[in-house]
């Protein structure tokens, strides 16, 4: 919601007139003080007297006949500023409006000479947009194949099962499927978007873990060998758990400049968790086929000694033995039925041993037993964090069986988690104190396996690890053991090339970071979310409150509409009846809707790393700022207005409303005084106008901040 405003003051040719007309007037002053000063020179004391005396007797007629000069010299002065001036300006400032609107015809009067100047204009003008036409049909001739391909590649994306996001080395994602968008939007404002951090989605340890080995495996390239093809880049996997408790397996690929080094990353993501549950109970099947076997085959293998170390047993004796070996027999082969059975009938079959950082098992853990409503404390004892090679989902489970036989048996939720390593061992241990489970039966824990899910042992054993009990002092330790991952020497990631301005929508490896100094960014390669609020009210002061906000992305110069942004809040007063009538949200719609902490909160999530667009963003950011503290968060990111653009490229036109401003651009009002409406509007002025900005000499971030802030209307407060 765009606050209602006046224009503050007269326009910039308004302002000039009033200025001549003032130094006419002290002009007029001037000569007629200096023409009686020099009237009086010849004179002597007596003449000067009786001549300054009869000038007092004229005065009335002197000033009426000065007033009547002036008003004289303002009418002229006001109809060449009327007829030559104001039309010329005018006509200046709607001859740069052709790069953004190449409708726009001027309709300004004035002197003949104007008008016809204005019709050779607007002449000029049908010219130049048949011949823009013109090449546009031929650009859009040429692309026609290119993007055919593109929607080719976009519609592979599309069905692919795997979620694909591909990002330069800065973290910023450049491409991405729908599939990355679904596992990987955690519902409260991070998800995937073009131009945004994928560190804010996962991890950054992580990748960079995964970029150093793929950038030792890339130096580790014999000298003069060929340069590798798309099956032979060498890749990395990791297991990341996600803040709901979902298991998501990664697989990270290189992205090779024309010199074959690393410029960016291509990142699959695939949600192990279902498939971990079906490998648990995998393991399960095989250790219950495993202990009916064994118990009928020594069954049967005792059957078999008798009959043999009895040869003259009675008929009715040896029938019973060899019964008895048939029905184990039976027995044997039903369990083995059985097991394939249920081993066909599940699709996942294999184990998946990923890397993982040690600490986020440990986390993992921890939220586990946590789901439980058990408490528990983690700290990891080393630094850095070792790496394993570990099914997450299995070991996590199987371990949070016996944390919570602990704590049931130790109470008062007295459990500590600790992870430590040395060498190439690393260790996870439950740590605690007073009453505790007796050894035999910490065991009995290890070797429970129970319905869909494999014993903690098995488990173990999987990983090449071992369990042990320690007593430190009445200190009660059970440690697992697993093997550690060598680490490799960390190797410095090489910044990407300098970007090229042009074709940056194809040349995806050069974009601009956050990294460099904004302020130097060219405003067409900036990250920008356009937003938009409505409130119940134009007062924050006075106690309005926010009731919705939209926001839309812009990258690259580029409006990416299905990256969009849009919530309504639970206001702190009711929506007064004026500002009813212009949005038409109700205190019914309101009612049960999240309060602006939880909604600010995951809109500072959308637009971090990217700078704010608005009109009349005063007003907007002034009711984002009154709940910062509350929502934990802070709006310090760069900021435009497009009310103030707008002044500094047409300080000559009266009106700076988004209706006057999109109507001079050429832009369809859609939607207006509708949060995500008045977001797309503002969007698509912004867009028309940095051609414009850039013909004023306004080409970066900073140099369109500064314009902005000399614009009278940049002093408007709320």
């Amino acid at each position: 919601m765009t606050a209602a405003m006046s224009t503050p003051g007269v326009s910039h040719l308004q302002r000039r007139y009033l200025l001549a007309l003032a130094l006419l007037f002290l002009a007029q002053l001037g000569i007629i003080a200096a023409v009686l000063l020099l009237a009086g020179l010849d004179m002597d004391a007596g003449q000067r007297a009786a001549f300054y005396q009869a000038l007092g007797q004229q005065a009335g007629m002197l000033a009426v006949a000065a007033l009547m000069l002036l008003m004289l010299l303002a009418l002229a002065l006001k109809r060449v500023f009327d007829r030559w001036l104001a039309p010329l300006a005018m006509l200046a400032e709607e001859t740069a409006l052709l790069q953004s609107n190449p409708g726009h015809r001027s309709d300004i009067g004035g002197a003949p000479p104007v008008r016809e100047l204005a019709g050779r204009f607007n002449g000029l003008a049908a010219q130049m947009q048949a011949l823009r036409q013109e090449s546009r049909d031929s650009i859009d001739s040429a692309l026609r194949s290119l993007a055919q391909e593109r929607n080719r590649l976009a519609a592979l994306m599309a069905d692919l099962a795997l979620g694909v996001l591909m990002c330069n080395l800065e973290g910023r994602i450049l491409l991405y499927n729908s599939h990355a968008s679904a596992l990987l939007d955690n519902g409260a404002g991070a998800a995937p978007g073009l131009g945004r951090s994928v560190f804010g989605l996962i991890e950054r340890g992580l990748i960079v873990h995964a970029l150093e080995q793929l950038q030792h495996r890339l130096q580790a390239r014999p000298e003069g060998m060929a340069a590798p093809v798309l099956h032979d880049l060498p890749r990395a996997a990791f297991v990341a758990g996600m803040s709901d408790g979902r298991m998501m397996r990664m697989q990270i690929a290189p992205v090779l400049d024309d010199a074959h080094a690393l410029s960016g990353f291509v990142l699959t993501v695939d949600d192990i968790s279902r498939q971990a549950q079906a490998q648990d109970r995998d393991a399960a099947l095989l250790d219950r086929l495993l202990q009916q076997a064994r118990a009928g085959i020594a069954n049967i293998r005792a059957a078999a000694e008798t009959l043999g170390a009895y040869a003259d047993m009675l008929p009715q004796r040896r029938e019973r033995f060899i019964a008895a070996i048939e029905q184990e027999s039976q027995a044997l082969a039903a369990a083995i039925g059985q097991a394939t059975s249920e081993r066909e009938d599940d699709a996942s079959r294999s184990w998946h041993l990923e890397e993982m950082r040690g600490d986020d098992l440990l986390s993992l853990l921890q939220r586990r037993l946590e789901s439980r409503s058990l408490r528990v404390d983690a700290r990891t004892l080393c630094e850095p964090a070792p790496w394993l090679h570990v099914d997450s989902y299995a070991l996590t489970q199987a371990l949070a069986r016996l944390g919570a036989g602990i704590l049931k048996a130790c109470g008062d939720g007295a459990l500590a988690l600790q992870l430590g390593a040395e060498g190439r061992l690393a260790w996870l241990e439950f740590v605690w104190r007073g009453a505790a489970p007796s050894p035999a039966l910490l065991r009995q824990w290890e070797e429970e396996a129970p319905d869909g899910g494999a014993s903690l042992q098995s488990t173990a054993q999987r990983h090449g690890g071992e369990t042990m009990l320690l007593d430190q002092e009445g200190v009660l330790r059970w440690r697992l053991l697993l093997p550690a991952l060598p680490a490799s020497a960390a190797l410095p990631l090489p910044r990407p090339k300098p970007s090229r301005p042009e074709f940056y929508d194809f040349d995806l490896f050069s974009q601009a970071g956050q990294n460099a100094e904004l302020d130097a960014t060219p405003l067409s390669r900036l990250s920008c979310t356009v937003f938009d609020t409505e409130t119940t009210g134009l007062d924050p002061g006075g106690g309005d409150d926010i009731i919705a906000i939209s926001a839309l992305r812009i990258v690259n110069g580029r409006l990416l509409r299905q990256e969009q942004f849009e919530r309504l809040v639970r206001p702190r007063r009711p929506v007064s009846p004026a500002s009813f009538a212009v949005h038409g949200i109700s205190d019914d719609m309101l009612r049960h809707q999240p309060g602006s902490a939880e909604v600010l909160a995951q809109f500072h999530r959308f637009v971090e790393d990217t700078v704010l667009v608005a009109h009349n963003a005063a007003f907007d950011l002034r009711f984002l700022r009154m709940r910062e503290a509350e929502a934990g968060v802070r709006f310090d990111q760069p900021v435009l207005d497009t009310l103030l653009l707008s002044q500094a490229l047409h300080p000559n036109q009266a009106e700076h409303s988004l209706e006057a401003i999109a109507a001079r651009l050429g832009v369809a009002v859609v939607g207006r005084h509708t949060a995500l409406g008045d977001a797309i509007v503002t969007a698509e002025v912004f867009l028309r106008m940095l051609p414009l900005l850039a013909e004023a000499g306004i080409a970066t971030l900073g140099q369109a901040r500064e314009a902005a802030r000399h614009t009278r209307y940049a002093r408007i407060d709320y």
